[in-house]
Formats: C-alpha cells, structure tokens, sequence
C-alpha cells in the first residue's frame, strides 16, 4: 500500500479517496482481514439505500393490520391474502418482507409475529403515527427543495389546521390527533420522569401541556404537589377531563391563555416544557423562558423534556428524524442540550444540568434553576 502523501486533508482525504476507488474496494473484498468490514460498510450503506422502502413495507404491514393478525398464532399466505384484500403471491412478498425486517418469522404453521413485531403493537401511538407519515413522506419528497425552504410542505399546515380554527372543521381528525400526541406524549413522560426528580416541588405548572398528559404523570412523582396546567382554551375541556377521570381534579388548575400574548401565571416553584421549544423558532424561545424565569421564585427549576439532536455527535433520531420533521413543519427545529443549555443561560437560568436518557428517540432532558440572588 503507499503511503499517505503529504497534503491538505491528511490521513482522512487519503483514506477516502482509497474508499472511493473501485479497484481497493475489490482488492479489500478479496482480503480475508479487511473482507468483514467491506461487507458491513456495504450492508449499512444499502440500508441506507432501501431505508424508505422498508418504511413502506412497515406501512403496509400496520393498515393491513397483519401484525395484529400474526400476534396469537401463524397463518400462512394463502389463508391470509383474502383477509388483507391482496393476491396471495402478493401477500408473500409482503410477509417474506416484513420477516426480512426481523417484524415477522417462518414457522411450520405460516408466518407469525416476531417479539420485535408484537413490541410495535404495545408502543403507545407508534401504529398511528406510521400510519402519518404519508405526510411526511410527501413533504421530504423533494429533500433538496425542503432544505432551500422553496418546498411548500403539508405539516406546515397540517398541525395548525388540527389544532386550531380547522378543529371546528374535522373536529374527527382533530380527535384523531389529539390522542396520538397524548398516546406519544406519554413515553416522553415515563422517559423524563425516569431520569428526573420532583422531591421538594410544591407546585408545578406544565406550559404548553396540550391534554394533561405529562402533569397525570408528574403527579405520581411528586404525590404532595399542586398541579397547574398553561394552554389554548381548545385543549382546557380536555385537560380537566383526563384530571377528573384520574383522581387529580382537586390538585390541579387549568388556566387558558398563550404564553405569546402575556405573562404566565405566577405560584409555581417549578416550570415544565414537554415537546415546546422544538415548535418554535429562536426568538419565540427566548421570550418564553424569559416569561418562565419571571414567574419563577428564585431557586425556582425549570424542566425541557423533548427529542433533541446530538449536537458535537450526530445521532439518527435527532439529527436525521426530528431535524426534517421541524423543517417539514417550518414553526421551529430540533436543537442540541447544549443549545437549550445556551438559551436557557442567556435567560439567567444558573444549575444548568442535562440529564442523559435511556432513549434518545424519545426525549431529552435538560433542567436549570433560576439563581437565589
């Protein structure tokens, strides 16, 4: 092998311009030290390839419902093609699919769900928001187009008409959504909470809390305090019915307004924002945790539970899924803890602790504290 030559980009531009070559890349299939890793790196680069169509394979298994069929026992492709409404070779394919996916496996009696495939029926929202990316995928049709921001994209109305005046229109679909990001808001709370500590809050007040999902969890956190509840009118009725049905309506208070249009209501001794900065852009964010710094006491703790990317180190659900997402959605974007960290300070937040998750494609955590002088 020569020896990398002396010039700009170094052992890095050498390296590459080896990996780009046809002639090692044969040469290092052949060689028995170097023939695994040539294998890996050319199985995860058409991982990357297929990606979108195994999404797909993953639809089409959860609107057929197939995984629900295959959970209790096999069936084989001909007893099931008439059940999902496809060809029985074409119902082959799709097992023999979503087996390669490691979502379904071969058994003497047919197919049948693997523990991986029946784990996807038990996640709360997953099947609903597969079943929503058919938004999504439309709007990261044209990635370049997204990227220069010339793409008009559907989730970029989408959430707005859902949960505002087009409510009133499709009050089912608005339904519909509103228990998907109550059913997702849920693992973003047993996560958070699993990581986070609530001795000592007396009072806590959830921003931007949508349905009350995250404050009925924090209430078996912290049994001794109150609960009060900051969002749009639209979502109050709802709040207080999750409250009522849970034992919580004595605890807890649900005050409407916006956090855009005045000062949030004082009394809390802890504030928290579950999935609300990565809605907004930079200056929406600075106002909002100035208002939350405000109506903090001092040594008051402020709470930011949401997926965040991974900053110096890159990671999928971050930097690849939430990151397009917010850009699809063009009302803010996913950040790193070191960001939220940044405008949590420029705030006059002090104690500023990121606090590492089990599962990152699920949330985040990052705390502070208002200073004691």
């Amino acid at each position: 092998m020569p020896d990398p030559p002396a010039r700009p980009g170094g052992w890095r531009a050498w390296r590459n311009r080896l990996a780009a070559s046809r002639g090692f890349q044969s040469w290092a299939s052949r060689m028995p030290v170097l023939r695994g890793r040539a294998r890996r790196e050319g199985a995860a680069l058409f991982d990357l390839v297929a990606g979108f169509a195994q999404s797909q394979v993953l639809r089409a298994l959860v609107e057929l419902e197939i995984l629900h069929t295959l959970r209790e026992g096999p069936q084989d492709a001909a007893d099931l093609a008439p059940q999902v409404g496809l060809t029985e070779d074409r119902t082959r394919l799709l097992l023999d699919a979503g087996t390669a996916l490691g979502l379904l496996e071969r058994t003497r009696g047919g197919y049948l769900a693997t523990a991986r495939g029946a784990a996807l029926l038990g996640v709360p929202g997953l099947e609903a928001m597969i079943l929503h990316h058919e938004v999504l995928y439309r709007d990261l049709a044209d990635p370049v187009a997204l990227l220069r921001g010339t793409a008009e994209t559907e989730l970029a109305a989408f959430w707005p008409y859902v949960f505002g005046a087009g409510a009133a229109e499709d009050p089912g679909q608005a339904a519909r959504y509103s228990a998907l990001m109550a059913d997702t808001q849920a693992l973003v709370a047993e996560e958070a909470l699993r990581h986070l500590r609530l001795d000592g809050v007396r009072h806590l007040m959830d921003v931007g809390g949508g349905t009350g999902v995250f404050l009925a969890h924090a209430a078996r956190a912290a049994p001794g305090a109150r609960l009060t509840l900051f969002d749009l009118p639209h979502v109050a009725d709802a709040a207080r019915s999750r409250f009522a049905a849970e034992g919580l309506a004595e605890r807890t208070t649900v005050v409407p307004g916006s956090f855009r249009d005045g000062p949030l209501p004082p009394g809390a001794d802890a504030i928290s924002l579950v999935r609300v900065l990565y809605d907004h852009a930079d200056a929406t964010v600075a106002a909002l945790l100035a208002k939350v710094a405000a109506a903090l006491p001092p040594g008051g703790r402020v709470i930011v539970a949401e997926p965040m990317t991974g900053g110096a180190r890159p990671h999928v659900p971050g930097d690849v899924y939430f990151a397009l997402y917010c850009l699809a959605m063009r009302t803010g974007r996913a950040r790193s803890a070191a960001e939220i960290a940044a405008l949590l300070a420029a705030a006059g937040f002090a104690d500023i602790r990121v606090r590492r998750t089990d599962r990152a494609y699920v949330t985040g955590v990052v705390e502070a504290r208002r200073p004691l002088a």
